[in-house]
């Protein structure tokens, strides 16, 4: 973390999080947002709807890809989503984000810390929560404010906020906010479990190590994937593949051939062919995404779980199609 960020727990989720930045700060000056999938698309309609800003623009991508990002206008304020968990696509470098720029950095880096590079040094306010990359519990959420991002909390609000969206008092930023003191009091179970989380990840070698069995994890699809006609990433690019949320569609005929409809419920019995044998839970795709498989690969998950799953999948698969092929 840079010298001068202030970190500290507010009380919500990590989609909660990101709620409280935007109002607190959005409307100061125009706001680029890039919408590629669910929650990203859940900004963006805050604020068009929600706060509705005069100055907005949304740069939008189908799920599988990422907006132009050569179109970011970084005079603006810039709301991003590093890693889209409900699409499996993430930023392909820290060098999406310059090394200046006049408007604030907000990142939604949910499904990305701790699995993943963040520029924190280009970054001004970043969010995430408990329950993704280290295991923890969910409707806790973290938020690290870089000095700019203090600075403009500091000046008058753009609207008038529920207490529960105050992260400034009279005398400036609530600094017990950051010290320790939480907005209201989360369990402590909860907090001793967060901390057991950080202690593994210390113990075995820190982010570099995080990185790599998230990373490991995805070589591991990668492979099994390479190797199959009938499943294909949901991410066409290598390079903005999620190595957290592998999100992946499947390319076989009659199963594209189905009504989206029909193709919903061939993955509901697909994974729950799977759930039965106690081979893998909750491999469905986001709701809101494409019908399609999601596994998650953060460094919780050993590598060799992720190995005696996929077969299971090839199984699945087969008997979906006996049930489904038109």
């Amino acid at each position: 973390m840079p010298k001068g960020w202030k970190v500290g727990i507010v009380p919500a989720s990590d989609t909660g999080a990101v709620e409280m930045i935007l109002w607190a700060l959005a409307g100061q000056r125009g706001v680029d947002v890039l919408s590629f999938e669910s929650f990203s698309g859940t900004w963006a309609k805050d604020l068009r709807d929600s706060l509705q800003l005069n100055d907005l623009r949304v740069l939008e991508a189908p799920y599988g890809e990422l907006p132009n990002l050569e179109q970011i206008d970084w005079s603006r304020d810039v709301v991003m989503t590093w890693n889209g968990t409900t699409s499996g696509v993430c930023m392909p470098s820290v060098d999406v984000v310059p090394e200046q720029h006049e408007g604030l950095a907000i990142c939604d880096a949910t499904s990305a810390a701790f699995a993943m590079d963040l520029p924190w040094d280009r970054l001004d306010v970043v969010t995430w929560s408990w329950q993704k990359a280290l295991g923890g519990e969910a409707a806790h959420g973290m938020v690290a404010l870089s000095p700019r991002a203090v600075a403009r909390l500091e000046e008058p609000a753009p609207r008038a906020l529920p207490k529960i969206f105050r992260l400034t008092n009279k005398k400036g930023l609530n600094e017990a906010i950051f010290r320790g003191d939480t907005i209201n009091t989360p369990s402590m179970l909860c907090v001793e479990d967060a901390l057991d989380g950080l202690k593994w990840a210390e113990e075995i070698g820190g982010l570099p190590a995080l990185k790599a069995r998230s990373q490991r994890n995805l070589a591991a699809v990668s492979r099994w994937v390479a190797q199959r006609d009938w499943v294909a990433f949901l991410s066409e690019k290598e390079a903005t593949r999620s190595c957290t949320s592998i999100c992946l569609k499947i390319v076989a005929p009659w199963f594209t051939a189905l009504p989206v409809e029909k193709q919903g419920e061939a993955v509901t019995f697909l994974t729950r062919q799977v759930a039965e044998e106690k081979a893998g839970y909750d491999l469905a795709a986001y709701r809101d995404a494409p019908a399609g498989l999601r596994i998650w690969g953060g460094a919780t998950v050993e590598t060799d779980d992720i190995d005696a799953l996929l077969p299971w999948l090839d199984w699945a698969c087969a008997r979906t199609k006996e049930v489904f092929e038109q």
